[in-house]
């Protein structure tokens, strides 16, 4: 194998495809990247058999010579080096050579590498899957629904399927859920399926972030392909597997209220701010809660004390507030990362009663709702 490629376009796919390598792997080749060059271009993979990506970088690119193969073939070189040294290579281009007897060397402009590669053939293939059911799906909302859901996955083991988001496709519906049976958010978008199937898949949390962080903000569209144990997403010059947790999921749909005693309405800003200066005071102990009380007038009291520090007490005044005067607690985080979900400027807060899960929505609009369950004080 020998080619010459772009420097930046090869560092890009090398960051891209890292971030499904682990040292923590039990196949040691997969703490290696696999390299393989064809006439169409080169392609990287990197994989830790629960997410596999797969990066192709096309001999050209709009009339510019992006790569240029000398001679096909493959190799693994350990991923920990290889990113290493081509981000710190001296000059634009690189040439990758493979000699005898898997010796691999790297060049570019006066410096040169050697590395011991491994075997191609002994690399794990990637998934086959067939696309006959497939969906898309904008970049930007896509990325925009991981990021309003995926912080609310469980992080303990005791209930792998909580690891997961919860994604249901019907009549043409995305829904996506996450709980740690704490909290709880919920995205919806519409979408377009090929033959209006139907779906219900659980994705680990950690494979959609490491997904969120390689796409692009852009309108393009990325397909979908779902498979019993596997999904596939199919970017540009990417592909993103990961496998599928199994298990069912819990029906969430009877822990969100239909009614509620109480409604706040405030602006979102105004009321993250406040929350994170009540929660310094009370990140110290192990609790981070802090205290709502709502009064007639329309204010809303936030408030939160730890005994061996201090208290805090601060106002704000709401738009409106309907219903019931109440007194809740609830955990500072979990409310910070449910506000930072909304872009909106105006949130409605429905409660009912103080030990009862309340929930969170932005005003006029219902794709998107987060839900926190009460702390008890007393």
């Amino acid at each position: 194998m020998k080619f010459t490629i772009q420097r930046d376009r090869l560092v890009q796919s090398v960051q891209d495809v890292m971030k499904a390598v682990t040292s923590r792997t039990t196949i040691p080749i997969l703490t290696g990247i696999k390299i393989a060059a064809t006439a169409e271009g080169v392609t990287l993979t990197g994989s830790d058999s629960d997410i596999s990506i797969e990066s192709f970088i096309p001999k050209e690119v709009a009339g510019d010579e992006i790569v240029e193969i000398r001679q096909t073939g493959a190799i693994v070189l350990q991923a920990k080096f290889f990113s290493e040294i081509v981000k710190k290579l001296p000059t634009d281009t690189v040439e990758i050579e493979v000699l005898g007897s898997l010796q691999t060397v790297i060049r570019s402009g006066k410096s040169e590498f050697n590395l011991n590669g491994l075997d191609a053939e002994e690399y794990p293939h990637l998934p086959q899957i067939e696309e006959n059911n497939k969906f898309h799906i904008a970049t930007d909302l896509l990325k925009a629904m991981i990021r309003q859901t995926h912080f609310a996955v469980s992080t303990s083991e005791t209930r792998p399927i909580l690891t997961g988001v919860n994604w249901k496709i019907e009549n043409e519906e995305l829904t996506c859920i996450a709980t740690d049976s704490h909290r709880l958010a919920l995205r919806k978008a519409k979408i377009e399926t090929e033959n209006h199937e139907n779906y219900n898949v659980v994705i680990p949390g950690k494979s959609l972030n490491e997904l969120s962080k390689i796409i692009d903000d852009s309108h393009e569209l990325i397909d979908i392909v779902i498979t019993e144990n596997q999904i596939l997403f199919k970017a540009k010059h990417l592909l993103f597997f990961s496998r599928l947790l199994e298990g069912n999921y819990p029906d969430t749909s009877r822990l969100i209220p239909n009614e509620s005693k109480t409604e706040v309405t405030v602006n979102t800003k105004e009321f993250l701010q406040a929350i994170d200066r009540a929660s310094l005071l009370a990140r110290e102990g192990r609790n981070n809660v802090v205290k709502l009380s709502t009064f007639d007038e329309g204010t809303i009291e936030i408030s939160s004390n730890t005994p061996e520090i201090g208290k805090v007490v601060e106002e704000i005044q709401s738009q409106s507030i309907d219903g019931e005067e109440l007194k809740i607690s609830f955990s500072a985080k979990y409310m910070m990362d449910a506000l930072k979900a909304f872009e909106g400027t105006d949130i409605k807060v429905s409660f009912t009663g103080a030990m009862r899960p309340f929930v969170i929505r932005p005003l006029h609009d219902e794709t998107i709702l987060q839900l926190i369950l009460p702390v008890r004080t007393y």
